[in-house]
């Protein structure tokens, strides 16, 4: 008797011990207390607003589309702040009264609508007023065709805390992240190269900035706001940069794009790139139907026969083969052949060409121009007597003489232009008696000096 009363003392003992453990506990390692976790803290005092969504989304898609329309519809009744059964009936006269019975319990049941048992009408509770608008909100503003850079409600709730003074850490951090991960997608839209998906992302980031001009004015009241405390300002400070290096990206855009650009590939004359052709692929659903009537008939493949097999397979095995001999060791070696390094004939030419000239501006041994000879001399006097080779070297050399480009570098051509020797040619052909050059145009060669004082006694 005793033991079975100290057994059914412990099975109770048991089951208050399980009663008393939370569920929450179930997920988190033994020693961690849910309730210590700061955000799990906040979202226990918000159980309330959490067990509304629940009652509205719990389920299968349609069930969540079937209690949203009956709550929406109800709350969009402003003449009316009560509702008996019947005008709910009258109203919902498309649904099956046995839905519509469903969709009311759950939503009384979560707090969503409320009965007044005396006046035996539903009311519309604040709570479901707050959820309707967060979600009215939500799906205004968060349709991806409209805004694709997917900012607009998380710009309108900071709006509004800001209107109304109640602006948190944890809202203003829900937009900088997104701006964070706006500017990493662009990033890796630059970095990849693609004329199509960088021109998609130059088109959200247009309209980005839209949302940032507009984003820009309340964050300079939060910023400026002696109320807010510090981890707010910290956090609008961070979206004030984050801002910044994503206005900063239109520079880096158009460097992209001029680059793809630059690179484009014509196809012949007709005026198209590679570009309007993917364009065209893209446009057409089903791309295996273009090659329809494109092959005319299908490819017919060619066998070997037994008889050329046999005729390869003899050639093969009959053919004498080398016998590639390893080698023992390594090579003996052997000396490197002597290479003389004679310079060019034209070099020898020129180091003369450039002699004989520096020579007549000297006035030493240049044959043409001795005591009293005239101040010039006609070039066919300077270039020959030499072969037509020769003579034809020389004559290609005249025209560096002076020329101050060639004079600034280094080599013999330079050398040979920093003479002080003019060359001047007139549109006149003069005939020789030379073995290889039978004509010649009318040149001569003067010296820079004799022509400086030539201009001075003129001027005198």
């Amino acid at each position: 008797m005793i033991d079975n009363l100290a057994g059914a003392a412990a099975a109770d003992l048991h089951s208050i011990a399980q009663e008393d453990i939370d569920p929450l506990q179930a997920h988190f390692h033994e020693g961690v207390a849910p309730d210590e976790i700061e955000q799990v803290y906040h979202l226990k005092r918000a159980q309330p607003m959490l067990q509304a969504f629940t009652a509205l989304f719990h389920g299968s898609q349609d069930g969540v589309i079937v209690r949203l329309l009956v709550l929406r519809e109800l709350a969009a009744e402003t003449g009316e702040s009560a509702f008996s059964r019947a005008d709910i009936n009258t109203k919902f006269a498309y649904m099956i009264p046995e839905s519509l019975e469903t969709v009311l319990g759950r939503l009384r049941s979560h707090g969503l609508l409320a009965w007044d048992n005396p006046a035996a009408v539903y009311r519309i509770t604040p709570l479901a007023r707050n959820v309707l608008a967060a979600l009215d909100t939500l799906l205004a503003l968060g349709r991806p065709e409209e805004d694709e850079a997917e900012m607009g409600f998380l710009l309108s709730q900071v709006a509004g805390a800001q209107a109304v003074g109640g602006v948190t850490v944890e809202q203003l951090k829900h937009l900088l992240g997104r701006l964070v991960e706006l500017h990493e997608e662009f990033r890796d839209a630059i970095a990849s190269g693609s004329e199509f998906r960088l021109r998609a992302s130059q088109a959200k980031w247009h309209m980005a900035c839209d949302w940032v001009e507009k984003g820009s004015a309340i964050l300079r009241a939060i910023t400026s706001d002696e109320r807010a405390d510090s981890a707010t300002h910290k956090a609008a400070q961070a979206i004030g940069r984050a801002q910044s290096s994503l206005l900063n990206m239109q520079g880096m855009f158009s460097r992209a794009l001029n680059q793809i650009e630059r690179q484009r590939v014509h196809l012949g004359q007709s005026g198209l790139s590679t570009t309007d052709i993917k364009r065209w692929l893209l446009a057409h659903d089903d791309l295996a139907g273009l090659a329809e009537g494109a092959i005319e008939r299908p490819v017919l493949p060619l066998f070997v026969t037994p008889a050329e097999m046999i005729d390869v397979a003899e050639t093969e095995l009959l053919a004498e083969r080398a016998v590639n001999v390893a080698p023992g060791g390594l090579p003996s070696g052997e000396d490197a052949p002597l290479t003389i390094n004679d310079n060019p004939a034209m070099q020898a030419e020129l180091d003369d060409w450039i002699k004989r000239l520096a020579d007549f501006a000297n006035l030493d041994n240049f044959p043409a121009v001795a005591e009293g000879a005239p101040k010039t001399v006609a070039i066919q006097d300077s270039l020959l007597p030499a072969s037509f080779a020769v003579a034809s070297y020389r004559a290609s050399l005249l025209p560096l003489l002076g020329d101050p480009a060639e004079a600034s570098l280094q080599g013999p051509t330079a050398e040979l232009a920093r003479l002080p020797v003019a060359f001047s040619s007139e549109d006149e052909m003069v005939q020789l008696d030379d073995p290889h050059v039978m004509a010649m145009s009318r040149a001569t060669l003067s010296r820079i000096e004799d022509i400086e004082l030539d201009l001075d006694s003129n001027d005198e």
